[in-house]
C-alpha cells in the first residue's frame, strides 16, 4: 500500500488558520503595515472604528488610489509618470467647462475628458518611446504643460462641477460612498489588465529586462505608448472623481497627489527598477496613506508632525517588504523565495526576528509618541471642543488667525482641534469629514476655496454639526455665521491708499495670489473697482507670485526688467510685497511706493521702516479670537449675527 510522505516543516506550513494567517502578514509587509496601524488608531481613538469613519478613509482613499493604479503599469514596466496629478486637474477642467461654458451634452464632455487624459498619456509615451526622452523628463513636462492648460481655460477660477456628474461623489443609499465603489472598480480593470492580457504580461517583461523583451519579439515602443495612456486615462477618472467630490473643477487641484500615487505603488510592494508590482499591494498602499491621515487628524496630531509620522511609516513598509523579499531569496534558505519565512520550518531566523524586531520598536514608539501627543495636547475632557480647519499654515496671516484662535479658546476653557489643509481643498474635504465622525460640537473652516468646501460642510449640516466661516465664505451650505473682514472693501482701500501715494497718476504692477483663490479674486476685484476713480493710473502688468515672498521677489524682478518707469506696486498680501520691497532694493518707498495686504508683523515692520508704503491690516489674531466667541455662543445654543465684521484698516508709513 502506498503511503505519502511528507517534507520536514510542511505540516507546520499548512496547519491551521494562525499558521496561514502569519504567513501571509509576513509575506506581505504592505499588509502587516497595515493591520498594525488599524489595530494602533482602533486603540488610540475611541472614533476611528466606526461605520462612518471608515468609509470616511475609504473616500479618502479613493482619488489616490485610482491615481496610483494608473502609475502601476508604469512603474512596472520601469518607468515614472510625474504628471498624474496635472492630468487629473486638466480632465476635471475640461469636462466643467466643456459642460458649463461650451453648452456640450454632459455625457459628450465626460468623453472629451477621458480623451484629454488619454491624449496627455499618449503624449507622454511618444516622447519616451520615440523621441527617447527619460521618463522622469517627459513627465515633468507634461506636468507643467497640463498645469498650465488647466488654469488657461479656466482662468484660474473653479469651474462649477455639472450636478449630474458631481453624483460621484455622493453615497448609494444614504451611505456607501461611490468614490469608494469606482475604486474598486477601478482596482479590479486594474488587476484583469496586469494578470489577464497581453498588454499586463509585456508590462512585467518590459519592466524585468527591456532589452530582452524587444529581442523576445515585444514591440516595445508601441507598448510604453498603451501603457502611458493608460496612466493618463486613469488620472482623467480620478479628476473626475476629485471634482464630483469638491462640486467644483480646481485647476489647482491634485497638487503633490502624483508624489502620493508613486508612493502608494511601492509601500504596496512594487519596484522602482521594475518588473513587480500589483494591483491588491497599490490599494493596500494607498489605504495606509488614508488611514495614516485620518488617524492622525482623529489624534489631532500637529500638521507639521503628520509630514514627519507619514514620512517614517511609509519608510517602515518598504523595509519591512524588503526584508521579507532578502530572507525569501537568502541563498541556501530551503524552498527559496517559495518558502518565504516558513522556510526553516515556519520559524524566523535569529536575523530575521532581530530586523523585525526593530520594526516592531519602531512602530511602537510612533504609536507611543502620537498616544502621549494626544494626552498632552487634546485633554478634552468635559469641555466644549470645537474644530477649526485653516487653508494654510505656511502663510503668516493665518498663523496669527491660529494662534488668537487658541488663545481665546485657552481663555474660555475648551478644546480646539486646529488642522491645516495646506491649500488643498480636496485635503480640507477630508478634515470636515474627520471633524463629522468625532462629532465636534462646532467645526470653524479658513476655507481653501468657497465653492470646494460646499459638499463637506453639507455633509456636517446634515450630522446636526453648525459650522462658522473665517474670512472667506461656504457656497451651497448653510453656515451660522461668517467671520471676516471684506476682501473687496480692502481691495477698493488698497487702491486709494496707492492713488493718493503716487498723487493719482502712475504707472503701476499688480502681484496676484494663487490662481482660484478667493482672496485673490477678491482682493484683486475690490483693488480694479478702486482704481476707476483713479484714471490717472496705468497698469502695465499683472502676473501670479501666489502669495509667497520669493515668488513675489521673482516675479518683480522680472516684470521690472520687462517695464520701465514703474513707480507703484499692488501685492495682494504682505508676504509678495517684501518679495517686492526685496527685489526694489533701495528704490522701495522711494521712488517706488509698495503697498500689501494682511497686515502680518513683518508687513508692519517694513512700513514702520518706511519700505513698505503702507498695508491693509486685516487684524487676523482678532478675525481667530472672534470666530471662537462665536463657535461657543453656536455651541451653547445662543444666537449670532448672520455676518460678523472685524474691523479693516490702512496702516501707512509716516
Amino acid at each position: 500500500m502506498a503511503t505519502d510522505t511528507m517534507k520536514p516543516g510542511q505540516a507546520q506550513q499548512g496547519s491551521g488558520g494562525p499558521a496561514v494567517l502569519r504567513r501571509v502578514l509576513l509575506d506581505n509587509g504592505a499588509l502587516s503595515a497595515l493591520v498594525l496601524l488599524l489595530a494602533a488608531m482602533s486603540l488610540l481613538s475611541g472614533d476611528f472604528l466606526t461605520t462612518d469613519n471608515l468609509l470616511n478613509v475609504g473616500v479618502q482613499a479613493a482619488v489616490t488610489a485610482i491615481l496610483a493604479f494608473g502609475v502601476t503599469f508604469v512603474i512596472v514596466s520601469a518607468g515614472i509618470d510625474l504628471s498624474v496629478g496635472s492630468v487629473a486637474a486638466l480632465s476635471a477642467t475640461v469636462l466643467a467647462w466643456s459642460a458649463t461654458s461650451q453648452g456640450l451634452p454632459v455625457w459628450l464632455a465626460v468623453i472629451l475628458a477621458l480623451a484629454t487624459g488619454l491624449a496627455c498619456g499618449l503624449v507622454s509615451g511618444a516622447l519616451i518611446s520615440f523621441g527617447k526622452l527619460p521618463p522622469f523628463i517627459a513627465t515633468l513636462a507634461m506636468l507643467s504643460v497640463g498645469r498650465g492648460l488647466s488654469l488657461v481655460i479656466s482662468q484660474g477660477s473653479p469651474i462649477p462641477f455639472p450636478d449630474s456628474v458631481s453624483h460621484l461623489g455622493d453615497t448609494i443609499g444614504g451611505w456607501l460612498p461611490v468614490p469608494v465603489i469606482i475604486m474598486v472598480v477601478m482596482g479590479l480593470i486594474t488587476a484583469g489588465i496586469l494578470a489577464r492580457t497581453y498588454v499586463g504580461r509585456t508590462m512585467y517583461a518590459i519592466g524585468g529586462n527591456e532589452e530582452a523583451a524587444r529581442l523576445s519579439g515585444i514591440r516595445v515602443n508601441r507598448q510604453k505608448l498603451a501603457i502611458y495612456a493608460l496612466s493618463g486615462a486613469f488620472a482623467a477618472v480620478a479628476g473626475i472623481v476629485l471634482a464630483s467630490r469638491l462640486s467644483s473643477a480646481q485647476p489647482q487641484a491634485a497638487v503633490g497627489y502624483e508624489l502620493d500615487a508613486i508612493a502608494a505603488v511601492v509601500i504596496g510592494g512594487a519596484s522602482l527598477s521594475g518588473g513587480v508590482g500589483k494591483a491588491s499591494g497599490t490599494l493596500i498602499g494607498a489605504l495606509i496613506l488614508a488611514v495614516l491621515r485620518n488617524g492622525l487628524n482623529l489624534l489631532e496630531v500637529s500638521a507639521f508632525w503628520q509630514q514627519v509620522v507619514i514620512g517614517v511609516v511609509i519608510a517602515l513598509a518598504v523595509l519591512l517588504d524588503t526584508v521579507r523579499r532578502r530572507a525569501g531569496s537568502r541563498p541556501g534558505a530551503p524552498g527559496g523565495a517559495a518558502g518565504g519565512a516558513g522556510g526553516t520550518g515556519g520559524r524566523l531566523t535569529p536575523a530575521q526576528i532581530g530586523k523585525y524586531a526593530v520594526a516592531a520598536v519602531v512602530v511602537v514608539a510612533v504609536v507611543v509618541g502620537a498616544s502621549v501627543w494626544r494626552s498632552d495636547s487634546s485633554g478634552s475632557g468635559g469641555k466644549i471642543k470645537v474644530a477649526l480647519s485653516v487653508s494654510t499654515l505656511n502663510n503668516p496671516f493665518f498663523v496669527q488667525l491660529k494662534q488668537g484662535a487658541q488663545a481665546e479658546a485657552k481663555a474660555q476653557g475648551i478644546s480646539l482641534s486646529v488642522t491645516d489643509a495646506q491649500n488643498d481643498a480636496s485635503q480640507q474635504a477630508n478634515q470636515i469629514q474627520n471633524f463629522t465622525s468625532q462629532n465636534v460640537k462646532t467645526i470653524i473652516i479658513n476655507p481653501v476655496d468657497s465653492d470646494a468646501s460646499g459638499p463637506s460642510v453639507r455633509a456636517a449640516n446634515k450630522a446636526g454639526i453648525p459650522v462658522l466661516a473665517a474670512d472667506r465664505t461656504v457656497n451651497k451650505a448653510d453656515i451660522a455665521t461668517l467671520v471676516a473682514s471684506d476682501n473687496i472693501a480692502g481691495g477698493k482701500l488698497a487702491a486709494k491708499t496707492l492713488a493718493e501715494q503716487l498723487g493719482g497718476k502712475g504707472r503701476i504692477l499688480i502681484l496676484q495670489g494663487t490662481a482660484g483663490t478667493s482672496a485673490s479674486r477678491e482682493r484683486g476685484q475690490g483693488f480694479a473697482e478702486g482704481l476707476k476713480s483713479y484714471p490717472g493710473i496705468q497698469v502695465v502688468a499683472k502676473q501670479p507670485a501666489d502669495f509667497d515672498r520669493t515668488k513675489g521677489l521673482d516675479v518683480t524682478t522680472n516684470l521690472l526688467q520687462a517695464h520701465s518707469g514703474i513707480n507703484g506696486i499692488f501685492a495682494e498680501n504682505d508676504e509678495m510685497a517684501l518679495g517686492a520691497v526685496k527685489a526694489l532694493g533701495s528704490k522701495a518707498g522711494k521712488s517706488v511706493k509698495v503697498v500689501g495686504f494682511d497686515g502680518t508683523p513683518d508687513g508692519l515692520k517694513a512700513v514702520q521702516n518706511g519700505t513698505l508704503a503702507a498695508t491693509v491690516a486685516q487684524q487676523p489674531k482678532e478675525l481667530g479670537k472672534m470666530a471662537v466667541q462665536n463657535a461657543i455662543r453656536v455651541a451653547k445654543g445662543q444666537k449670532v449675527d448672520q455676518m460678523v465684521k472685524v474691523p479693516v484698516k490702512v496702516v501707512a508709513a509716516k
